[in-house]
């Protein structure tokens, strides 16, 4: 199936994301460099949570496993697999004195925790820590980028993240609201199960495709309004309207997925849920001209009007 990931403009840190070079980081001095702490490399500078940090060079051959120090100790929710987080993070390799990624200089990164959506190091790292905390990370290569590298991340890279855990939201299983009436013939029909399970969608056989980008409701909830600078964690099922296939799933992968709506480059999935209340599962009727338009992607045709029934289950 083709992943929605591709639809999105990812940051670095993503585990289908190229790492390129960090512009604007302070270097360290040689002196700052041979620092450490405990075995992790030291930070030198902006050690206060929510300030950008600089990092020594690791010294010594690095861990062979992953390492995890709490910086600071916040006293927030504690961190579970499923949540979804927001962060801000600085990453360099144990070898360098210079970050190859940061967040800082950017804006916080949303992720949903051990949904696979990082490297490995992060998912098993920060499991356990509390929002609000400071944590460095000490990432092997086989919890990181392995043998492949990435980018400018060399083949075998040790990676030092230091983390700062701005908030997170408990995902419920499904979307839960009032249910509303699917009286047109004309439009997919969507299930409105509550368990967690991917709700059946039945496109009818006998009808044309709308021209137009269709959002309705099935099930409505009372939650905030999505805006186009929101995150939101979905759940999702994408079929074909030609053929009734489905090209993509989040239920099949059993993780949830994060969209910054800002960066979302499939224009009828952001027109859609903008405007829609958090919580509600809805449906999505993409045209091609808000689709793919004339080109193929993957599975899915040239000229394909899409279909979506969607649980917009947090945001961020």
């Amino acid at each position: 199936m083709r992943r929605l990931a591709g639809l999105l403009v990812v940051p670095l840190l993503l585990v289908t994301a190229a790492c390129g070079n960090e512009k604007g980081s302070a270097s360290v001095s040689a002196s700052a460099s041979a620092a450490s702490k405990d075995g992790f490399p030291a930070i030198t500078a902006g050690a206060k949570f929510g300030v950008k940090p600089t990092l020594s060079k690791g010294t010594g051959n690095p861990p062979k496993e992953l390492k995890t120090r709490v910086v600071s100790q916040g006293d927030g929710a504690t961190l579970k697999n499923g949540d979804a987080i927001q962060v801000n993070y600085l990453g360099q390799a144990w070898d360098s004195d210079k970050p190859f990624d940061n967040s800082f200089d950017r804006k916080p990164f949303d992720l949903t925790l051990g949904a696979g959506m990082v490297i490995q190091g992060w998912d098993k790292g920060l499991v356990g820590q509390k929002v609000g905390s400071r944590v460095e990370l000490v990432i092997p290569p086989d919890l990181g980028y392995g043998a492949q590298g990435q980018g400018d991340i060399k083949p075998n890279a040790t990676l030092v993240f230091v983390v700062d855990v701005l908030k997170a939201t408990q995902i419920p299983a499904s979307a839960k609201g009032t249910e509303v009436a699917q009286d047109n013939i004309d439009l997919p029909k969507v299930g409105t199960n509550t368990d967690g399970k991917a709700p059946k969608v039945t496109i009818p056989t006998k009808s044309d495709p709308p021209k137009k980008l269709v959002s309705n409701y099935i099930l409505e909830s009372k939650g905030d309004v999505v805006k186009d600078t929101d995150s939101v964690v979905v759940n999702y099922v994408g079929l074909l309207w030609k053929d009734g296939k489905t090209f993509d799933s989040t239920y099949t992968a059993g993780k949830t997925q994060t969209f910054p709506l800002a960066q979302v480059t499939l224009k009828g999935l952001k027109n859609g849920l903008v405007g829609k209340k958090i919580g509600s599962r809805v449906l999505l009727v993409i045209p091609p001209d808000q689709g793919f338009g004339d080109k193929a992607q993957q599975t899915i045709p040239a000229k394909s009007t899409l279909v979506f029934a969607v649980d917009i289950l947090a945001k961020m």
